[in-house]
């Protein structure tokens, strides 16, 4: 790995989840970070720690209208003690790569495996939160050899097999037709897909600010893009150890649709939060103790 990629942190903070109460831990440092050039495709923002020895790399995949520091932020912490990490943005999300070529989850899952390249990492656990859990299924289907083991949190094998949803999602299409009109509105929307009514102040403003990055045209055919997305016809196949974060009360995921993807997977395990589809960020302690206990399943079954 390059100097890029060293356990050193850089000084840029972030809020601590709003469960707390102690000024001294309202803020973390985040992970040294920057922008990666790939090749032929653009550039990149990550956040990289490198492994120590015998230790495996986690890669981490947020949702859709997130970026990898509002999704994971408050994970961070608990998992660069213990396991190297790569969190980056994806296309047209933050500061992800801003390309004329219409958004798909495979171009999502390629590039997180061409960042891993130009940083010399040979496989990592892969971790995908609601929109990251279909862009981790397609990384171990398009690249398996890179792949040790998938952690799934609120998330599924489809989103829309219902009539309802494929109205909803079809009028996500439809909306990139004017998204130039409304891309303040557009960032409302994410905001009130990350945060919650116990969000601080300084949580609220940092989220927004991370928000202002986003491409409004990119993030619509994304929201398409997951409204198409069905892997169940092939997901019963992976054959890496897998666990699950499931997010008991989600109001965008339903529960149902969460167990149903475990179910799918021979062998995967379950752990549960307590919390909506914004767990990460509204239930952090709860949700970083869930999804180190996944990755622990993962890290197990490959010793």
């Amino acid at each position: 790995m390059g100097d890029s990629s060293k356990v050193n942190k850089d000084r840029t903070l972030a809020p601590r989840e709003p469960e707390s109460d102690d000024d001294k831990r309202q803020r973390i440092i985040l992970p040294r970070g920057r922008l990666y050039d790939l090749a032929g495709k653009g550039k990149t923002f990550a956040r990289v720690v490198e492994a120590q020895p015998g230790s495996p790399t986690v890669l981490l995949l947020h949702g859709w209208t997130a970026t990898a520091d509002l999704n994971w932020y408050s994970s961070y912490d608990v998992l660069d003690d213990r396991y190297g990490l790569v969190a980056l943005d994806h296309r047209g999300h933050g500061r992800g790569i801003r390309s004329k070529k219409k958004f798909s989850l495979e171009d999502c899952a390629d590039d997180a495996v061409a960042l891993l390249d130009q940083l010399g990492i040979d496989q990592v656990i892969v971790c995908g939160y609601s929109m990251g859990g279909p862009i981790a299924q397609l990384l171990w289907r398009r690249h398996p050899q890179r792949v040790l083991g998938l952690v799934l949190c609120a998330t599924a094998a489809t989103f829309s097999s219902s009539k309802a949803e494929q109205i909803r999602f079809a009028a996500i299409g439809a909306l990139a037709h004017a998204i130039r009109l409304v891309p303040a509105a557009l960032r409302e929307m994410a905001a009130e897909q990350m945060l919650t009514s116990k969000s601080g102040k300084d949580l609220r403003q940092w989220a927004r600010g991370e928000l202002r990055r986003h491409d409004p045209l990119k993030l619509v055919q994304a929201g398409r893009s997951i409204g198409t997305f069905d892997s169940r016809h092939w997901i019963s196949s992976i054959d890496v150890p897998v666990s699950l974060v499931v997010t008991t009360r989600d109001d965008v995921v339903s529960i149902d649709r969460q167990l149903a993807l475990a179910k799918a997977i021979p062998g995967s395990t379950v752990h549960s939060v307590d919390g909506t589809h914004t767990a990460c960020v509204g239930r952090a302690t709860q949700f970083r103790q869930a999804l180190l206990a996944a990755i622990k399943d993962v890290d197990k079954k490959n010793q």
